[in-house]
């Protein structure tokens, strides 16, 4: 492993990221753009990077250099792509933004959207890393995400297959493969059309679905995904089970029980899945 300067990082971590200060926001630039820096400290820096209280548009432009950096450590571009995501999916609800309070400009917007584009199709990037650039521009959806997710589908790669389903959750028109993928032997797919069935209320994955949330044969992170999914597709209904898991479920499920029971009951008509940001794999 490179090593170089050490700038700890670490207590970051342990810390909510509304009470980092301005200062941390920089030692995390600075770290990703000192390339003698450890690469465990510049791998956590690209991580940290997504936050929303430290993304603006120099940090986002140093993480879409280094995605593109052909001697870059490939676990280093994967961070930065992802740290790209929540950012991109913010300003794409902003229409591009453009407001004082608004995390990346809108010339970075599209000039993220364009970069990741043509990396995507760029046959020398690592498939690791198309892949991670597949699921974060995702979260911004444009025309040529669609063909791009049904050649991830067809390719026969089970890597690929979960990043197409994925970004399900993000792109319309796939409701018919999100449902197959509910019946998928990989549970990481699995997981993935759960969150995309919550996210575009899927009326049809109902019954498998608040099945896996009451924990019948159920893996643990499928449960928990079943529990937050099935307030999107019948709040009135899921109220009633998320009750019952709220006393009588253990621990953790009765924890995310009563957390989706507060949305299931403040839901409006209009109201969509809320995406928490999080880019990790539960069962990695």
């Amino acid at each position: 492993m490179k090593k170089g300067k050490r700038r700890d990082l670490t207590p970051l971590r342990g810390t909510p990221p509304w009470e980092w200060t301005e200062e941390d926001g920089e030692r995390i630039l600075e770290t990703l753009r000192d390339r003698s820096a450890d690469t465990a400290d510049r791998l956590l820096a690209a991580r940290l990077a997504g936050e929303s209280p430290v993304i603006h548009d120099e940090l986002a432009d140093t993480l879409l250099a280094i995605a593109g950096r052909k001697g870059e450590d490939e676990a280093i571009r994967k961070a930065a792509v992802c740290s790209l995501g929540p950012a991109l999916e913010l300003a794409d609800l902003m229409e591009g933004g453009g407001g004082e309070d608004d995390l990346i400009s809108p010339a970075m917007f599209q000039k993220i959207q364009k970069t990741l584009r043509r990396l995507y199709f760029d046959a020398a990037v690592p498939p690791s890393v198309r892949r991670k650039i597949l699921e974060s521009s995702s979260r911004a959806p444009r025309e040529w995400h669609e063909n791009a997710i049904r050649a991830a589908v067809k390719s026969g790669d089970i890597h690929w297959e979960r990043t197409a389903v994925f970004s399900m959750r993000f792109v319309r028109g796939f409701n018919r493969e999100i449902l197959g993928a509910l019946d998928s032997g990989d549970l990481l797919v699995r997981y993935h059309a759960i969150r995309a069935a919550g996210n575009w209320g899927l009326e049809d994955a109902w019954t498998r679905i608040s099945a896996f949330a009451e924990g019948k044969g159920t893996d643990r992170e499928i449960r928990l995904a079943a529990i937050d999914a099935i307030t999107g597709i019948r709040p009135v209904e899921s109220a009633e089970i998320l009750r019952r898991l709220a006393r009588f479920g253990d621990e953790d499920v009765a924890e995310a029980a009563l957390e989706a029971l507060a949305v299931a009951e403040g839901r409006d008509d209009g109201d969509v899945f809320d995406e928490n940001g999080e880019e990790d794999d539960p069962f990695l």
